[in-house]
């Protein structure tokens, strides 16, 4: 795999070519915020997923974000739909699951899903879980954000705009994510995530790295001023508060929760240094990710995957 880096008008592009017996066939590129660090674009068996290179040289855990690239879904919700509830038929979405499965080098009876209603629960996840959303029914609902010190549990979360959460402590082998949408960000789910870490396992915020996964940037997202004053009430405090809401026109407001999420996990206690934004908007690759507001909700879901080795 040869991998090509250029940057033009301030957005860092990478451009991905795989040399074939045929010659060298192009892949489609992700657009990037220069500015943030950049997440590893990685393929396994046709699957394309995302990493940050934080948690990798950990050395404690695996990890992916799903992109649209690998499955055996179809129309708009192609390819790799993660979701059960979006039309798509059953046996394609566990296919989908046993690919991602085939790429964490785990068996599809390893998942644990979260059950997501924009709310603030976490779940304290154990071996007792497996499978469950996949394999067999859920017995919870309204969860946001799994945790766990069990490894081989692979906590998974889903997006299509809305903020992942990843959370590895390298020292008390304790992992986390968390579905964080405007909601959760207000609610400051990545908060009470590292407080029920704290809390079960006796982690110390201050070991534990954090990573704002792929999502929908400032650039993208606006908001109505309702909204934009709820942002301006749970961030008053926050050094970055300037950062967060752009005041577009009277009534409308670009908001940045990538900033918003930065400042809950400061707010948490996680140092700054071990925190990574991500440099890839959904809305800006809607052709490689499910973006719900740039396919005006005709979409697919991918997943957060997180499971300790």
């Amino acid at each position: 795999m040869l991998f090509l880096i250029s940057v033009t008008a301030g957005i860092e592009k990478s451009v991905h070519k795989q040399i074939t017996g045929k010659g060298m066939k192009r892949r489609m590129e992700f657009i990037r915020k220069k500015q943030y660090t950049a997440m590893l674009d990685m393929e396994k068996d046709g699957v394309r997923y995302l990493q940050f290179p934080a948690f990798t040289k950990s050395g404690v855990c695996r990890h992916l974000f799903s992109t649209r690239i690998g499955g055996v879904s179809t129309g708009d919700i192609g390819t790799m739909n993660l979701s059960y509830s979006r039309g798509d038929l059953k046996e394609n979405v566990d296919e989908n699951f046993r690919r991602i499965a085939g790429v964490l080098g785990c068996d599809i009876s390893d998942f644990v899903l979260s059950q997501q209603t924009h709310t603030t629960n976490v779940r304290l996840v154990t071996v007792a879980d497996k499978g469950k959303g996949v394999t067999c029914v859920q017995d919870y609902r309204d969860v946001d954000g799994l945790i766990t010190n069990e490894p081989g549990i692979v906590l998974s979360t889903f997006y299509a705009d809305c903020v992942p959460l990843f959370f590895v402590d390298p020292i008390k082998k304790v992992i986390g994510l968390s579905h964080s949408g405007w909601r959760g960000t207000v609610g400051k789910i990545g908060k009470v995530t590292v407080e029920k870490m704290t809390g079960h396992y006796g982690c110390n915020p201050e070991d534990i790295l954090a990573a704002v996964g792929p999502s929908i940037c400032a650039d993208c997202y606006e908001v109505s001023m309702d909204v934009a004053d709820e942002f301006k009430n749970a961030f008053f405090e926050a050094e970055n508060r300037d950062k967060i809401i752009l005041p577009k026109s009277e009534n409308k407001a670009m908001l940045d929760l990538w900033q918003a999420n930065l400042a809950v996990l400061l707010q948490a206690g996680i140092r700054k240094e071990h925190i990574t934004l991500p440099d890839i908007c959904t809305a800006c690759n809607k052709e490689l990710l499910f973006s719900h507001r740039a396919s005006g909700g005709k979409r697919g879901n991918m997943g957060a995957f997180l499971v300790l080795n």
